[in-house]
Formats: structure tokens, sequence, C-alpha cells
């Protein structure tokens, strides 16, 4: 039982913390000099004022304690971020004591160890009450956000120390690249390369794309009445799709520790262009390094395209040089589309340059970056 002791002491406050406020130093020191004068005199009353400071300290542990215990916590995040893009996370704290209500609690997110000051409150939580705490969440870098609980503290009843709690709630986010505004060459670049990449397809529209034999279950409006009559047999008219530009991005992720910044800069370019066309109805096909997705639109599709620049990693070069095939031309060759290629690195003779390069169809577009 004696060796059982300390693991079970051990799992009761191993995620609990006390710490002194300045008040609370004040206090300790005037007790310290109230039981030397009791020492040095005798005199029954500051014995009687020692216990009772005593009893002060010892009340405010075992109240903060109570205020602390049996408490439910639950977070809510949007399904993703956008670096520098603030957002609203809900955190909903629930006193599941039968009797006894929380004062003045203190909340902070903890991440990677750290303890994050979101300005959260509770001035008081009744038993088996829930309250809803919404507060900005702003990330700064792409990837994983790994928030991974809640810290609880409370200087109640008198101030004097500051008790903390860790209450594990594991959340993971995806942080996408952070979107600019798109450089006004680079702007002209991508108008003057998406009209000469329509595809024709069947689909809604108003000019004709086929007439073929009526099928069960086919719209009457769509029936072609002069074709019908001269063949007399029931001919429906198929209409062609609206006009349907299509893109394919590469984002090679082979890059020198030295070019970091930059390949940071050319994923975020990336996504902001994915965005760009992705608004203006662009069938969208992405690769990263030796990653790829397939052609597609609308919003499901655009969020897919930014998880994949959320967590592409760069790759240092070998020593040897590094001689890759260019995978999005073969697929270009037989989907269609315009072609842009994102670089931060052309390979080893390449002198660090102020910015990504941009190349449309293979050609370079001099200058092109984000908007200042």
């Amino acid at each position: 039982m004696l060796r059982q002791s300390p693991s079970f002491l051990q799992r009761m406050f191993r995620h609990r913390s006390t710490s002194v406020t300045s008040e609370g130093v004040q206090f300790l020191l005037f007790t310290v000099a109230i039981g030397i004068a009791a020492i040095n005199t005798g005199n029954n009353l500051f014995y009687l004022l020692l216990a009772m400071m005593l009893s002060l300290v010892l009340i405010s542990g075992i109240a903060a304690e109570y205020c602390l215990r049996r408490l439910e916590f639950h977070r809510h995040l949007p399904d993703h971020l956008i670096v520098n893009e603030p957002t609203t996370a809900t955190l909903v704290v629930k006193n599941r004591k039968s009797q006894f209500p929380s004062f003045s609690l203190k909340l902070f997110d903890v991440s990677d160890s750290r303890k994050l000051d979101r300005g959260l409150e509770i001035r008081q939580l009744l038993p088996g009450i829930s309250q809803l705490l919404s507060y900005p969440l702003v990330a700064t870098r792409r990837g994983r956000l790994q928030l991974d609980g809640v810290c609880v503290g409370t200087e109640f009843p008198f101030g004097l120390f500051m008790k903390q709690t860790y209450y594990p709630i594991n959340e993971t986010v995806i942080v996408c690249p952070e979107i600019k505004p798109i450089d006004e060459r680079l702007l002209q670049g991508l108008l003057a390369a998406g009209p000469d990449q329509s595809v024709h397809r069947r689909g809604h529209g108003n000019d004709l794309y086929n007439l073929r034999l009526y099928h069960a279950g086919d719209d009457s409006r769509k029936i072609h009445w002069p074709t019908t009559a001269r063949t007399s047999q029931l001919t429906v008219r198929e209409t062609e799709a609206e006009d349907q530009r299509r893109a394919v991005l590469y984002l090679p992720t082979v890059a020198p520790v030295s070019h970091d910044a930059l390949f940071e800069e050319a994923v975020s370019l990336t996504a902001s262009i994915i965005q760009y066309l992705a608004h203006r109805g662009y069938m969208l096909q992405l690769f990263v390094g030796s990653s790829r997705s397939s052609f597609g639109q609308g919003d499901l599709h655009l969020l897919e395209l930014l998880r994949m620049l959320a967590l592409c990693e760069r790759c240092s070069p070998h020593a040897e040089s590094v001689v890759s095939k260019d995978p999005s031309r073969d697929a270009l060759e037989v989907e269609g589309g315009a072609m842009i290629v994102v670089q931060s690195w052309r390979g080893p003779g390449d002198i660090k340059p102020e910015q990504p390069t941009i190349m449309i169809n293979g050609r370079l577009i001099a200058g092109a970056s984000h908007a200042v």
C-alpha cells in the first residue's frame, strides 16, 4: 500500500499547479512576521492571529480545489483555417458538480505545452450549468494546428494563490496557406491563357451539342421537331455546356533550406491563384511534388486543393543533381488546360531570387507575385 501511494498522489496532482500572487507574497511575508513575533514574545494574541492567517491559506487551497473539480469542456473549431485570417472558436464549459458552484475561472488554450491566453473568464458557474464562450482564433502558420487541452485556473477566494489544473482535449485542425491579392501582371497572364482552353462537353447551355433519338424519361421540351418530322423518329436536342476553362497548377517541393521562406511564399501564391481561378469557374488540377489531385471545381474541390498545399513539405535536394520529370506535362497532354508552374528553386545554379518564379504555358511572367 505504501508503494502504491506515491503513484496515486502523482495521478491526483499531475495536472495541477499552484503559484503565489503578488498579494499572496505580501500575505505570506506578513504571516512569517507574525509567527516570529509570536515565538519571540509568547503573546497569545499573536498565536491567535497566526492561526487565523494559516487557516486562511488552508481554506484558500480547499476552496480553489473545489472550484476546479468536475468541470467538462467541449471545443468547437471550424473545418479549416486560413493563415492570418481570424475565425471564431467556441468553448463549452459545464460544471458537473451537484452542489458547489465554481467562481473566478480563467481559461487558457494549451498548444505545444504553451498556455495561450484568449481572455476567457467565468465569474460564476452554477452546479449543472453550461456556459458557451466564443473567442477569435488566428493561425500564423500553415499545416496542422494541434490544441492539446484547456488549462483552467482560479484565484478564488482571497486572491492569494493561482491554482491551475489541466483538462486534456485533443483537437487538430488544418491551416490552409495565406490567401493574398494577385499582382496585375500575373492577372493579365492568367486571363490571356484562359480562353484558349475551352472544353466542349454536354451540359446546360444554349448552343447545339448533338442530336439523338428520344429515350424514355427525356424532357419533351427538348424534342427537335424539324428533325423528327424529316426522319419520322422522335429526336431530342442536346445542348453544349457553357464555356468551361481548365488549369493545371504545379508546385515543385524540392528546394534547399536557404529557400525555405521563398517556398512558403510559393505555397501561398499557389493557393491565391487556385482561389482566384476557382471563383471564376475553372476546372482545376493540382500537382504538389509527386502528389496530384483530380480535375474538379466547386467549394469542396477548392478545399481539397488548399489542404494539399497546407500539408505539403519542402524537400531538400540530394547531393547529386536532381533530375525529375515534370508530371504535369503528361497530364496536360491528356487533360488539356492552361499550365501554371510556381517555383521557389530552379536548380543548383539558381541564385536566391526575391520572389517565386511563375510560368504560364511555358512563358515566364516576369516580376509577377502577390500584390503589395
